[in-house]
């Protein structure tokens, strides 16, 4: 058996698609993810899907041992196809329901490539890290450079003074899962 490194935190949030026709390229990363929480003992909250990228992160952890909690609106239980396999799912009413709760469940987030739902929570969780609303690291999966774009629209409005460059600050982004994983573990420690 390999070496199981202390639980670092107790919950980690990730957003991610549900879309089921991605590149299988970008499924790796979630299934690596899944794994490596399940390996520290890490609790996994996410959408609440069991399909595209949300599927995959919840299967990987769940068959290493690990703990899983969805949070989903009950508009979403058909088309993301709610995992009734979660050790809790939380079927919530709204969006802002579903957001709130996965945004207090987490002692951290992570970011695995998405659509506008997930840019949406991302956006919402590095604004409310830079005004304070909560300390909690961020880290993204930059896989196959996917949020190469995002990071070169920050670098503009940071550049055209819409955005402060201290928001550089308050994420991190890098390609290897694990990397992302780790240092979200070393930045939540130092809290």
């Amino acid at each position: 058996m390999g070496f199981v490194s202390r639980k670092c935190m107790s919950a980690i949030t990730v957003y991610c698609s549900s879309s089921t026709f991605l590149d299988p390229d970008f499924h790796a990363p979630a299934i690596e993810v899944g794994r490596e929480l399940a390996r520290r003992r890490i609790t996994l909250v996410y959408g609440g899907g069991s399909v595209g990228l949300m599927g995959e992160i919840a299967r990987a952890c769940r068959a290493g041992g690990g703990c899983v909690i969805g949070v989903i609106t009950r508009t979403l239980v058909a088309m993301e196809r709610a995992d009734n396999a979660c050790d809790e799912l939380h079927i919530v009413e709204t969006m802002r329901e579903r957001k709130k709760l996965l945004a207090e469940k987490g002692d951290a987030f992570l970011v695995l490539p998405g659509g506008m739902g997930t840019y949406e929570e991302f956006f919402e969780i590095l604004v409310g890290r830079h005004l304070g609303e909560h300390d909690k690291p961020i880290g993204v999966v930059n896989s196959r450079g996917y949020f190469n774009p995002l990071i070169a629209m920050i670098e503009h409005g940071i550049e055209h003074r819409f955005i402060p460059e201290v928001v550089r600050e308050t994420f991190f982004i890098e390609p290897e899962p694990v990397t992302v994983i780790d240092r979200l573990c070393r930045e939540s420690d130092r809290r």
